[in-house]
């Protein structure tokens, strides 16, 4: 592995002339991941109290809130969770806390986070009104509104609901990882028969039990009213409750929702190496589902008997119980949408923004003919990914190409890469796809598309057992006059049609000879399962990622003040890359961090990490991109790929960068850094004290909203 710099470059091992950091020193500027994690989704909970944000996209970032902290708590928590009632020793390398006092600030910090989205979402709530659509609850109907929404209840819902009583003869159920509940608790009331009997137990007269009602998932989630407003489901539930408990008295009534670990790795079953790899990751998901809850949601109040009971029951400790007034699932803003006229509707959302194909990309003799006269690049989701599949497309049908070797690891649901390689194998092409079967919450659907793959002829291999595949490369080989020619692809984010559309990524096509040579070498080395490799041009995890990182790095630091360092990631936790930024700092070189979510490194300590500013940029788009610029004039190294700097990426994934040489490209993305570096809308910066704080512009800079600096961009020049 080299670099494209002629600049000095320290003695491998060797640090910038500082007093050596301790331990405790080293801790001083770090916080631990999970509790900067919750701070990341606290910023994204925040956009949908932004009053300029359309008021359907607030709905929309309380929804993203949610499901990023249900994910947080099944995989993070769970993970958590299993070490704590463990054996194993576990320290947190970055703050000394072991696994239950992680799990104790975990509990503290995210209980503050439900009051703060009730009142987001009571503010969201009230601006609905004026767009028509009030939430209505059974307290406030009319008469005529009851008699409408019974009909409706005894037609569609009834028929299909489950409920179920918990006693002697009917056993406590397994609540389903997030399903909606509507719980009781109940007092069966005394028979008539048994009030005349005066030798009736008396015990057995106000016998407790627990009820349950699982919403229905075959059932619309909203019901709207002729007149005014909608109802939820839960709250339907809730409301019609006493008929289908007729023999009891409701104490309590409450929605529930149990969150499971769903973190496969913590698993203590290994893949035994004769087993089919897919066969056992089928059998592991079958067992998620039933993995240990690490979370009780309740929206309810005054309540006392439930809780203690579903504790009890799901072996929880109350901290795990989280109390709130908005609803537990908020995925229903999308079934507001469709009952809104298109009209007003787009007055609620961002407005419409098209990606464009940039004609600098294409050539209108095909993207072979385009990519001979130089490299290209994609910015998405300001630019499509129209040229990339307008190569593949080309590759499946041109003769003369030979083979299409390929990394996946999420896909769309309708892909038309996918139907582009299934073309290209039943056109006679070698397709070669590592598809990664453990990309997290979406295994099912890797399964079921490497089973697609197979059935058309491609040649699918699972990743690597020991590491996961996140790389994102593209090889494709074609035939010329007697000799090859190779095209490659790189990228930042997935080959995933939907999310290109609303993450920021990078996509690289090139033939630059070298670059090819190193990915003809990484596929034929993943093929046979050796990918602990060094590579002349490209950066490739295990192996030379982190080595590469700390020694241009270290370049830097040696340049003292002159030393320039500007990383765009999405999270920051790798110890010995903190600790030579540390070093960096230090030593005076100035360093600029573009960290979206977790960022274990805390800035602006003084004789530490003064030299060092992170901010993070949450907004309409989910920033994804991971660029790496080391030096600040022409001859900088720069490296976009798949990988952040983090342990999982440095050590345990199969990541890949490609450096970039050509200047209008470079160009290109030095303004991406620069007009980032200079938000002051969507931008926040990190303080010493871990805490992100608006930016204040100057009084005669105007302010720049990034993402919408490179929509107007986009635009005016498509």
């Amino acid at each position: 592995m080299t670099t494209s710099s002629n600049k000095e470059v320290l003695e491998p091992g060797k640090e910038p002339p500082a007093k050596e950091l301790s331990k405790k020193d080293l801790m001083h500027c770090l916080q631990n991941r999970e509790l900067s994690w919750l701070r990341f989704n606290e910023r994204v909970l925040e956009e949908s109290g932004d009053l300029s944000t359309p008021l359907f996209e607030r709905f929309f970032f309380l929804n993203i809130f949610t499901t990023n902290l249900d994910e947080f708590f099944m995989v993070r928590v769970g993970s958590l969770q299993d070490i704590s009632r463990s054996k194993e020793a576990y320290i947190d390398g970055k703050t000394g806390m072991d696994a239950s006092q992680i799990l104790e600030k975990i509990f503290e910090a995210a209980a503050d986070l439900y009051p703060k989205r009730d009142a987001f979402y009571a503010s969201v709530e009230e601006r609905l009104v004026e767009t028509g659509f009030k939430r209505r609850l059974s307290s406030d109907l009319t008469a005529d509104e009851i008699s409408e929404l019974t009909k409706h209840y005894q037609m569609q819902i009834a028929p299909v609901l489950a409920p179920q009583v918990v006693d002697k003869t009917h056993p406590f159920p397994h609540l389903e990882n997030k399903r909606l509940i509507v719980a009781l608790s109940l007092e069966r009331n005394p028979s008539k028969h048994a009030e005349k009997d005066s030798t009736q137990d008396p015990e057995k007269k106000t016998e407790k039990v627990f009820g349950m009602i699982p919403l229905p998932s075959d059932v619309e989630r909203l019901y709207f009213f002729k007149e005014d407003g909608y109802i939820l489901l839960e709250d339907i539930l809730l409301h019609f409750s006493e008929k289908l408990f007729k023999k009891y008295t409701i104490l309590e009534k409450a929605v529930i929702s149990v969150t499971r670990n769903a973190d496969l790795d913590t698993l203590e079953e290994r893949y035994d190496i004769d087993d089919d790899f897919l066969a056992h990751m089928t059998k592991l998901l079958k067992r998620r589902k039933r993995m240990a809850p690490v979370r009780l949601e309740i929206q309810g109040a005054d309540l006392k008997k439930l809780p203690e009971y579903l504790c009890k029951r799901l072996n929880l400790n109350p901290e795990q119980v989280f109390y709130s007034v908005a609803p537990l699932d908020m995925r229903y803003h999308t079934l507001l949408c469709s009952q809104i006229k298109p009209e007003v509707c787009e007055q609620l959302h961002f407005p419409h923004f098209e990606p464009i194909t940039p004609a600098a990309a294409i050539s209108s003799n095909g993207m072979f003919a385009r990519l001979r006269q130089g490299d290209v690049m994609l910015f998405h989701p300001y630019e499509n990914l129209q040229p990339y599949l307008s190569l593949i497309k080309e590759a499946s049908e041109d003769k003369n190409v030979l083979s299409i070797q390929i990394t996946l690891y999420r896909i769309a649901n309708n892909s038309r890469l996918v139907e582009h390689l299934i073309a290209a194998a039943e056109n006679g092409k070698r397709v070669v796809v590592f598809i990664e079967l453990r990309a997290r919450m979406d295994e099912e659907r890797n399964i079921d598309w490497a089973l697609r793959l197979e059935e058309a002829g491609c040649a699918v291999f699972y990743g690597q057992l020991d590491y996961k595949m996140h790389a994102k490369i593209t090889l494709i080989t074609r035939r010329k006059l007697g000799h090859f020619e190779h095209i490659v692809h790189v990228g930042t984010g997935n080959y995933n049609e939907t999310t290109i559309k609303q993450y920021t990524d990078i996509s690289f096509m090139t033939m630059n000879e070298e670059i090819a040579q190193d990915a003809i070498s990484l596929f034929m080395n993943m093929l046979i399962g050796s990918v602990e490799e060094s590579y002349p041009c490209l950066w490739v995890a295990p192996q030379d990622f982190k080595p590469g990182l700390i020694e241009l790095i270290r370049r830097e630091a040696a340049l003292g003040k002159d030393g320039s360092i500007t990383v765009k990631a999405n999270s920051l936790t790798d110890n010995e890359i903190i600790l030579a930024l540390i070093n960096a700092s230090r030593a005076g070189a100035q360093i600029d961090l573009i960290i979206r979510g977790i960022c274990c490194l805390v800035p602006g300590i003084e004789g530490y990490t003064e030299n060092i500013r992170i901010r993070s940029i949450v907004g309409r788009f989910l920033e994804h991109s991971r660029i790496y610029r080391f030096g600040a004039g022409e001859d900088a190294d720069l490296y976009i790929g798949s990988g952040d700097m983090m342990t999982r990426s440095t050590t345990r994934r199969i990541e890949l960068f490609a450096p970039i040489y050509d200047e209008g490209l470079r160009a290109r993305i030095f303004e991406l850094l620069d007009v980032e570096m200079r938000d002051t809308v969507k931008a926040r910066l990190l303080t010493s004290n871990g805490e992100y704080i608006k930016i204040e512009p100057d009084s005669d800079t105007p302010a720049i909203n990034s993402q919408q600096y490179f929509m107007d961009k986009t635009l005016s020049e498509g």
